[in-house]
């Protein structure tokens, strides 16, 4: 038998995703939210951000084919070029090991079973990282007449909608 050896390539974006670009969610938990795409990642996904302030959706990795890119652009400057690098950075959506103790059986966790469970407390550090990201583009988003209003609607069809006529 022949062994078939592919080469490993990187990801090559569309051409209409390029950074700035406002693009629309197709899957996920913010499907149908309008978001400003801030880079590529070296994993084949894109950097999005809603800002979390107009329409929130924080800083999340998506895969470009979940996306529809938009004619909208948004200018990226006054963004943190260390911010965006380290929230690049695949350790930075990686999740926290949870603790082994709540994995252990016995009789705590037959009497916690009715109790509410803790609520996730969202790391200090990636509030300032959000923060940091979305004072810049805030700025430069109120400069566009009626842009926040734009990326706080969200996106739908509805019957009789053709999207194959339509025009992002």
């Amino acid at each position: 038998m022949c062994q078939v050896r592919k080469a490993i390539r990187p990801a090559k974006p569309r051409a209409s995703l390029t950074p700035g670009t406002v693009v629309i969610l197709l899957a996920g938990r913010f499907r149908g939210k309008r978001v400003v795409l801030l880079s590529h990642l070296p994993q084949g996904v894109l950097l999005v951000t809603g800002p979390f302030k107009v329409n929130g959706v924080p800083l999340r990795r998506v895969n470009a084919r979940y996306v529809i890119a938009t004619s909208t652009k948004v200018d990226l400057s006054g963004i943190d070029n260390k911010t965006l690098e380290k929230t690049s950075s695949d350790d930075y959506f990686a999740r926290d090991k949870k603790d082994k103790e709540l994995k252990k059986k016995g009789e705590e966790a037959f009497f916690k079973q009715g109790a509410k469970p803790e609520k996730n407390e969202i790391a200090s550090t990636r509030v300032e990282d959000q923060k940091a990201v979305d004072k810049a583009l805030l700025a430069n988003i109120k400069k566009e007449p009626f842009l926040a209003s734009y990326l706080a609607s969200t996106f739908s069809l509805r019957k009789g909608d053709r999207p194959h006529e339509m025009v992002f």
